[in-house]
């Protein structure tokens, strides 16, 4: 399965916190499956994937699965980067709360 060697090198460069799906794409067509489905959806959950067999053709699995890491992402992703855009940097004094004038 190629998708292996993507997810390393993913789980190897990207952020720690990164949700990575694994899509079985084409399951409208059973008859010219390469991989079968126990087979992906072991390697994800060993792997801490989210999978899904889904058909772009037939509209199959396509919305769940986005939905499925929508539900993963931080709800509190807004508030962290307001956070660290107020707090002051090493060359930046923090805010005194009055008019240096």
């Amino acid at each position: 399965m190629r998708a292996k060697s993507w997810v390393k090198e993913l789980q190897r460069q990207a952020s720690p916190n990164i949700i990575i799906a694994l899509a079985g794409n084409k399951c409208d067509l059973a008859s010219q499956r390469q991989v079968e489905s126990e087979e992906a959806e072991a390697y994800a959950t060993e792997a801490g994937l989210l999978f899904a067999e889904t058909s772009a053709k037939d509209n199959i699995g396509v919305t769940e699965l986005f939905h499925e890491i929508a539900a993963k992402v931080p709800t509190d992703v807004g508030n962290q980067r307001r956070s660290l855009a107020l707090e002051p940097t090493a060359n930046q004094p923090a805010a005194s709360g009055g008019c240096s004038c």
